[in-house]
């Protein structure tokens, strides 16, 4: 069964530590993807798309620094994708769904812990589910090494990102309609 994500109830959200004191947060407003499920609707495939002009961290200038070619590069690698390789069910609607995370054309495995929810009818007819799911990655094995010593010791920028990933997804009417 294919589900299409619904980016307006759907959100990516990051957290990295600051001057090595406190994690500062922020997320990616736009974003697109498909999962898939077999007939049982156990998880079968995630593929998701990431807008990286989309950060938003509260602080417009920070956002352009982390869309300039110091960090995303959104101008020349405008989308951040994740794509499963692998999906092994844990049991009650939990998984480990291991794939590819390509950011700035270079492409790494993650693993990412996701929870689902069971379907439901919306007031439409249609049929919706949901999914969390988190990971944490270094950034500096996608080449996003930018950063600044500071005076008493330590860097401006962590390198450990911290994600959640919450996914609201709607049945594809073609497969609605068998």
């Amino acid at each position: 069964m294919k589900w299409i994500i619904d980016p307006v109830h759907s959100s990516v959200e990051f957290a990295i530590l600051h001057m090595a004191i406190a994690k500062t947060r922020g997320r990616f407003k736009q974003m697109r993807g498909e999962i898939e499920t077999n007939n049982d609707g156990n998880l079968q495939a995630v593929n998701l798309v990431i807008e990286a002009e989309s950060i938003d961290t509260g602080d417009f200038r920070r956002d352009a620094h982390l869309t300039s070619p110091d960090f995303l590069d959104a101008a020349d690698y405008p989308t951040l994708t994740f794509q499963s390789t692998r999906v092994d069910g844990l049991g009650n609607g939990r998984y480990l769904v291991r794939g590819d995370v390509t950011i700035r054309d270079r492409t790494r495995p993650i693993v990412l812990e996701v929870v689902t929810t069971s379907p439901v009818q919306d007031a439409g007819g249609g049929r919706r589910a949901g999914a969390r799911a988190e990971a944490q990655i270094s950034r500096t094995e996608w080449g996003i090494d930018w950063n600044y010593p500071l005076p008493s010791g330590g860097l401006l920028v962590g390198d450990t990102v911290w994600f959640t990933i919450d996914v609201e997804a709607v049945a594809s009417m073609s497969t609605t309609a068998r």
